[in-house]
């Protein structure tokens, strides 16, 4: 793999470590709402990277178009969010994360269709791979009897892999010379914006429910959202929105992972063999030669 190819992989490989620690940390902060959880998550995030945008803006690197985009981002990012944690109060876990984890195959199947970053035959197969993955770690709770309201949190569940999607897609329409910083920054405080304005409506108390839970959410503002996404953001420069997204499937694989090492919660021999299929498929996915990864030619910064 050359060079650039070699930190695209790295950068996935680091989005996917620093994702996983979300779940866990979302655990240590309950029994705070899960809205206000990720709300907060995204406000911190917002702080932390508040300076960053300032000098940005101060030098000229954030163009008007750029902080639209952004906006347009945080919206989807708080859609994300939302539908996703109420997803998980209406359906299976298993359901949910095999649902919003489908982004790649809607990002795939819409390269096809429109030959803007088009997927080569190898991203199938990872994407093949992935999905029996997390077919096996959700089986036996996906067979389960369906509980009322789960049709509704799938439908959940599939929004937040369409805004998701949204927002790799607005990321990647701004082209190479995005700064990341600065349209994180946006992105986020929007995100929180929507999500907290949803708590507050809602009439849940828009704070941490303990210590503890503040320190967990800041944590997770610090390692999944500011390492994971902004190394997700910084890979769409340099390659499809579809292979970006492979990183997020490993998502439940990694939190898994780490939840049996961290809180001590041992996962099944079946969900072990579903671990090791789907981070086999992204394997394949991120170390795809450069040439199979890059955007098709004339597409760039669309």
């Amino acid at each position: 793999m050359n060079a650039p190819g070699a930190r695209v992989a790295a950068a996935l490989f680091g989005a996917l470590l620093a994702l996983s620690f979300a779940a866990p940390l979302f655990r240590l902060a309950a029994p705070t709402h899960p809205l206000v959880a990720a709300g907060l998550r995204l406000a911190m995030a917002a702080l932390l990277l508040s300076p960053l945008l300032w000098r940005s803006v101060r030098a000229g690197r954030f163009p008007v178009a750029h902080a639209r985009g952004a906006a347009l981002a945080g919206l989807f990012y708080g859609v994300h969010f939302g539908a996703w944690v109420s997803s998980l109060t209406l359906t299976t876990v298993a359901a949910s994360v095999t649902l919003v984890t489908c982004t790649p195959l809607l990002l795939g199947l819409l390269g096809a269709l429109t030959g803007r970053d088009r997927p080569s035959g190898r991203f199938w197969l990872a994407l093949a791979f992935s999905a029996v993955g997390l077919t096996i770690i959700g089986g036996a709770d996906l067979a389960a009897v369906a509980a009322p309201g789960a049709l509704l949190g799938d439908a959940l569940a599939l929004l937040g892999a369409f805004s998701i999607a949204g927002y790799f897609l607005t990321a990647r329409r701004l082209g190479p010379t995005l700064d990341v910083s600065a349209f994180s920054a946006v992105a986020v405080a929007v995100g929180a914006a929507v999500l907290l304005g949803a708590g507050a409506v809602l009439g849940v108390p828009l704070a941490p429910a303990s210590t503890e839970a503040a320190l967990a959410l800041l944590a997770c503002a610090l390692v999944p959202q500011l390492i994971g996404h902004s190394l997700l953001t910084w890979a769409l420069r340099h390659t499809g929105p579809a292979w970006v997204a492979m990183a997020t499937v490993g998502e439940p694989v990694g939190a898994t992972l780490l939840t049996w090492w961290w809180l001590h919660e041992t996962p099944t021999t079946t969900t072990l063999v579903g671990c090791t299929v789907t981070l086999l498929g992204v394997l394949v996915a991120v170390t795809l030669p450069a040439r199979d990864r890059k955007a098709q030619p004339g597409n760039e910064g669309r």
